[in-house]
């Protein structure tokens, strides 16, 4: 595995592996009488944040600064074209062992966690015996496609409205029924286990907290819930006409709890240390909280291996009548919502020109290629490789570069790659800003990708609207650290929490509104000869 290179606020660079010590670069905040009182007692929340293709271990200091950072990679399985699976005990060994260097890099203790929040990678789908542990096959990705027939079955038998009025979701391979359905399908004797309540299902967050929790617990938070198919955005439970149609045993499913677990506040155990687990959320609401999108119509994308627009939509599930997500968000209140589109392969092109094409040897070489043309010189790229999420939901597009001359160089291939993400990404917040008129006026934007300016500046052109990159760019982890830390007092309010957040960088428009539609116009006929190239027979 390569080296990662940090840049930090100092600009000076740190070249580490898996691991990173972040200088107390801030002085502390005033603090809240009860987060006073945690703070003398704990000085750190841990995050815990396994992704797509590594797990972190992120542990924060009560200014909300990151004390220290441990980050390992891990195995990535293509069995078959359009499959994508990971090994559940590779991720719960690379997580563990981002905890135990994190703690030894920042020479704490654990009796000084006050408590520990996750966020995972949704959607990815693990079944496992609940007597052994044992997972009975590598987990099924989010950008896993083998179900996409089943769901053009379902689709044709008149289902995708009524999942899409109980859910806020579409009917896709994307979530996890259709996934756990086809586990237990071909899994030999696994429906009947199953319904015996042998087996467990969960999302990476439930595994994690049956594995941190020795067995003991087997739960979700409603975020996590809300990707599944099966969850009831209205009821906030399990929905039986989702279970029986998608023939899913209630027995194996985990309990719902509150992203932030401020009442209950169940322990799990890290290096023989008791811990509160304080907070649960999927990757892109723990951003959202991360950036501080505390009230309606605060807006952010998360540049990662796929790219993720949320925007809060307050206390209502705010229905889609272009093609989005209604989700549950988290907060510290009453149950938050939020619109939310979805771009399968974000950051996970500039991994591909990486490992795939062998254009550059490393992610950070993108910027300056691509850099070394003015303009992608008619190119486009749309990275269709496992299909189209927001707003086409087409899993039967495919990966198209169009334009290509004998002019055309790598420069011009990478810009492309960049501009397809920001592009992309523009297409959501048109859908969005149509759900929702009025309501965007600034995007803030995380994830490795944000740290591009060139790709920033684009996506402000093409949108019309400033992008604001934080101080923090880790707001996953942070937004989970946040949760876990209000659900025991380390902080106050999301008042307190909000005063944390800074602006690192703003990129304000360059270009007007006609040159930008005319660049989507022209992304638009590249995006119709990408859809529909893999059509089933």
């Amino acid at each position: 595995m390569r080296p990662v290179v940090g840049k930090l606020s100092n600009a000076k660079t740190y070249r580490y592996k898996y691991w990173q010590i972040v200088p107390a670069l801030l002085a502390p905040r005033p603090m809240g009488a009860r987060a006073a009182g945690a703070h003398r007692m704990s000085r750190y929340i841990l995050a815990l944040d396994q992704g797509t293709t590594s797990s972190r271990s992120v542990l924060f200091d009560h200014a909300g600064s990151i004390v220290a950072m441990a980050q390992q990679e891990f195995a990535q399985h293509f069995p078959q074209p359009g499959w994508v699976e990971h090994d559940p005990e590779q991720l719960w060994q690379s997580q563990a062992a981002t905890i135990r260097e994190v703690m030894t890099h920042a020479g704490a203790r654990y009796s000084e966690l006050a408590a520990v929040g996750i966020t995972n990678q949704r959607e990815t789908t693990l079944l496992w015996d609940r007597i052994s542990g044992q997972p009975l096959a590598r987990a099924i990705v989010w950008q896993d496609r083998r179900t996409a027939p089943l769901c053009q079955q379902l689709r044709a038998a008149g289902h995708e409205a009524d999942i899409s009025q109980r859910t806020g979701l579409l009917l896709d391979p994307y979530f996890c029924a259709t996934k756990l359905a086809w586990l237990l399908e071909h899994l030999p004797g696994a429906r009947v286990r199953a319904e015996r309540g042998e087996l467990a299902f969960g999302t990476v967050d439930a595994w994690l907290i049956w594995k941190l929790s020795r067995g003991r617990l087997h739960l979700t938070d409603a975020s996590n819930a809300s990707r599944t198919l099966l969850y009831n955005l209205h009821s906030g439970d399990w929905d039986d006409t989702l279970l029986e149609l998608f023939g899913i045993p209630r027995a194996c499913l985990p309990r719902i709890v509150p992203s932030l677990l401020d009442a209950e506040r169940p322990s799990v155990t890290i290096e023989d240390q008791e811990v509160v687990l304080g907070g649960i959320a999927g990757d892109q609401q723990a951003a959202l909280f991360g950036q501080a999108c505390f009230s309606a119509g605060l807006a952010k994308n998360t540049y990662g291996t796929g790219c993720f627009l949320l925007m809060n939509t307050g206390t209502e599930a705010t229905p889609s009548r272009h093609r989005l997500l209604t989700t549950r968000a988290c907060g510290s209140g009453a149950a938050q919502f939020a619109l939310e589109g979805a771009v399968f392969v974000g950051g996970a092109v500039v991994q591909w020109l990486r490992d795939g094409l062998g254009l550059i040897r490393d992610s950070s070489e993108i910027e300056a290629l691509a850099a070394s043309v003015p303009d992608s010189g008619g190119v486009l790229f749309v990275p269709a490789f496992t299909g189209l999420g927001s707003p086409h939901w087409d899993p039967n597009a495919r990966g198209t570069l169009l334009g290509l001359t004998r002019g055309t160089n790598r420069g011009h291939i990478a810009r492309a790659a960049l501009e397809s993400i920001a592009f992309q990404s523009a297409e959501l917040l048109g859908a969005m800003r149509q759900d929702a008129p009025g309501l965007l006026n600034e995007l803030r934007v995380d994830g490795g990708a944000s740290r591009n300016d060139l790709l920033l500046q684009f996506q402000a052109d093409l949108l019309g609207v400033p992008v604001q990159r934080p101080q923090i760019t880790e707001t996953t982890a942070l937004g989970a650290a946040w949760l876990a830390g209000l659900a025991v007092g380390f902080w106050s309010s999301e008042a307190e929490l909000a005063q944390q957040w800074r602006p690192a960088a703003r990129f304000e428009p360059a270009i007007g509104k006609s040159q930008a539609a005319e660049r989507l116009a022209e992304w638009s006929r590249a995006v119709a000869r990408a859809r529909d190239w893999a059509r089933s027979s």
